[in-house]
């Protein structure tokens, strides 16, 4: 800071992630400028929910004078504009906090990574508010700020607020006689269009129509200020319904659906909850971003907290809403929020009254369904491993692509038992990068001969929460790749098996060539037209499974697998009968049966050098050619 004028006006340099942040606003990142003015009226509503809920809380230290109101009043011939609000206002210091320094870490960073990502068609300004730079979208549309502002704290001083954005601003005495804050500005003139009342009614209708205090445009309100949650759902309208969604979600698409509450009992509240139409674009972007999330909390048409974490558990933090009870204290805070049994009890009755919402929608609205399944599927299913209480649910909301449905067709566990096949006694799945991939793998070959149907898990959180299901309708949950897996039943191999003296000795040529490279070489029981195969050991780690943690931790060591030989294949058996004649040293035999097994780390996507798999193979092939 430094002291340039006088005593009473005080000079200070922004942060430099501050000059570079408003450099980014001032020149044009953004496509919609007209988002300025609904970041404005946020800010003011938040101010005046704080100013009313002390107000409501507090019997003194707090000015109680004034109604709760936003006001706007604009000059078409001069361009000016002022928007005032009668909320909790600022002091010096908070105005230092709030309008000196980038309001989240990170926000910098993440708005230069999307700023090149997104070049030459600008941000969805959608993003604005939901990254805390909503204030300095203002610079937008002009090239100076005031803001004077009374903290509604008794005795508090006024204080004006300047900065052209260029990298400081001014803080000096203001007179004030109430609590609140007046921003104003003069409109550069390519925005001069916000200076007229239509246009500005226009963008509140469109944006913050459901602010929960009146707007007003001059003496004119021009806003509906009414807790849709508090209405019965026959008097709901889908379209009003669908723009309070936006307003409190900062979503630019309508809802996939909504589900209306009304409940008396152990406890009474009542709430509006919605399912976005796609996940939110901070749940592809940040990791953890669930934990910050939840719905608004009101205590009796009063905001206590604008993202309730304790409402919901984290694998459901992806519906918003509003919640409102009457069994909490107005004066209730963030610790006794979540140490309080009233909220422990809602928490329990929304998650059941949303695990049946979803259950509803997959039985009477199947397409939707399969919509929110796509989005939110995979957060779902965190919960499995969470929610204990709501298990069985979760496990029934789950949809699986398998061996026998088209892609893009699912089947739930229920149907999968009701279809199997005749003395089937367990659920077989099998992991892999993508369906494609999948099918073609030779572990599917015994399943596809004994028509036996098996899951297809494609979704990297599957190998963490389906094997710990363990067991449905009392039948367990299997990988194909097990090397226990119960294959007893007979199947036709495509050539006559090696007898068992034969057997030994081709296996123990491959344990001899393939040594510690893996953890044995066995008979394949599963192989119809494939020569070898790799799988895990009964206590190993699925390989797919593997996979991911390897990519969360880069020094894991692999675990060895379990080659399976196919006695019957032609390969085998010529390689059999190269060990009966004593050719087991021989540089041809020793070669193929590394391509085998090399053959088998490619398909299962482990294979390192792929440049001498194929000099080998071109070996092979030249020996195989000479005349």
């Amino acid at each position: 800071m430094s002291d340039k004028t006088s005593p009473a006006v005080k000079e200070f340099e922004y942060k430099a992630e501050m000059k570079q942040l408003l450099d980014l606003i001032v020149h044009s990142l953004y496509t919609h400028p007209e988002i300025f003015l609904r970041e404005l009226i946020s800010n003011a509503s938040d101010a005046l929910s704080k100013v009313r809920f002390r107000l409501l809380s507090s019997e003194e230290g707090i000015d109680r004078e004034g109604d709760l109101k936003i006001t706007i009043t604009v000059d078409p011939e001069t361009r000016s504009f002022v928007i005032e609000d009668t909320g909790i206002g600022m002091t010096e210091e908070e105005l230092i906090a709030n309008l000196g320094t980038v309001a989240r870490s990170g926000t910098l960073g993440f708005m230069e990574a999307l700023k090149e990502q997104q070049k030459g068609d600008g941000i969805d300004a959608n993003l604005i508010g939901q990254f805390g730079v909503g204030f300095y979208s203002v610079f937008m549309v002009t090239d100076e700020v005031s803001v004077e502002t009374r903290s509604a704290e008794t005795g508090s001083e006024g204080r004006r607020w300047r900065s052209n954005g260029q990298g400081t601003y001014t803080i000096e005495p203001a007179e004030l006689v109430g609590r609140g804050t007046r921003i104003s500005f003069t409109l550069k003139e390519e925005y001069k269009e916000f200076a007229e009342e239509y246009r500005l009614e226009q963008i509140i209708k469109k944006y913050s129509n459901f602010v929960d205090f009146p707007i007003f445009l001059g003496s004119r309100q021009v806003n509906s200020v009414t807790a849709l949650w508090q209405r019965s759902k026959s008097d709901l309208k889908e379209e009003e319904v669908n723009e309070f969604y936006k307003f409190i979600s900062n979503d630019f698409k309508e809802p996939l659906d909504y589900l209306h509450l009304s409940l008396e009992g152990a406890v009474s509240f009542k709430a509006l909850l919605f399912i976005p139409s796609e996940a939110p674009m901070e749940l592809l972007y940040q990791q953890g971003a669930l934990e910050k999330h939840g719905p608004q909390l009101y205590v009796k048409k009063v905001l206590i907290q604008h993202e309730c974490r304790d409402l919901l558990p984290e694998y459901l933090r992806f519906v918003s809403g509003v919640v409102d009870t009457e069994d909490l204290s107005l004066n209730v805070s963030r610790e006794m929020v979540q140490s309080s049994p009233v909220m422990s009890k809602i928490r329990q009755i929304l998650t059941g009254k949303i695990l049946g919402w979803f259950d509803t929608l997959a039985k009477e609205q199947p397409e939707k369904f399969r919509q929110f399944y796509k989005a939110f599927g995979p957060i779902i299913k965190i919960g499995l491993n969470t929610d204990f209480t709501n298990r069985d649910k979760l496990i029934d909301l789950l949809r699986f692509e398998t061996t026998k449905t088209a892609e893009g067709e699912f089947v739930t566990l229920k149907q999968y038992v009701e279809r199997m096949a005749e003395g089937q006694t367990e659920i077989y799945y099998h992991a892999g990068a993508n369906r494609a991939q999948m099918l073609a793998h030779p572990n599917l070959e015994y399943f596809r001969k004994k028509e036996l149907e098996v899951l297809l898990l494609s979704d990297p959180v599957d190998v963490f929460v389906i094997p710990s299901i363990f067991e449905y309708d009392k039948k367990p949950l299997k990988s194909i790749e097990k090397a226990d897996i119960d294959t007893t039943g007979t199947i036709e191999s495509e050539g006559e098996r090696l007898g068992a003296e034969v057997t030994e000795g081709v296996i123990s040529l491959f344990r001899e060539v393939l040594g510690d490279r893996v953890a044995d070489v066995v008979e394949s029981k599963r192989l119809v037209s494939s020569p070898v195969t790799l799988v895990s050991g009964k206590d190993a780690m699925d390989s797919q499974f593997e996979k991911v943690m390897k990519m969360m931790q880069q020094d894991m060591p692999a675990s060895k697998k379990i080659l399976e030989v196919n006695t019957s294949h032609p390969i085998i058996r010529n390689l059999a009968g190269k060990h009966a004649v004593g050719l087991k040293d021989d540089s041809v035999v020793r070669a193929a049966v590394l391509q085998l097994y090399e053959g088998a780390l490619l398909l299962e996507g482990d294979l390192e050098s792929v440049t001498e798999y194929v000099a080998r193979m071109n070996e092979l092939v030249e020996a195989a050619t000479r005349g």
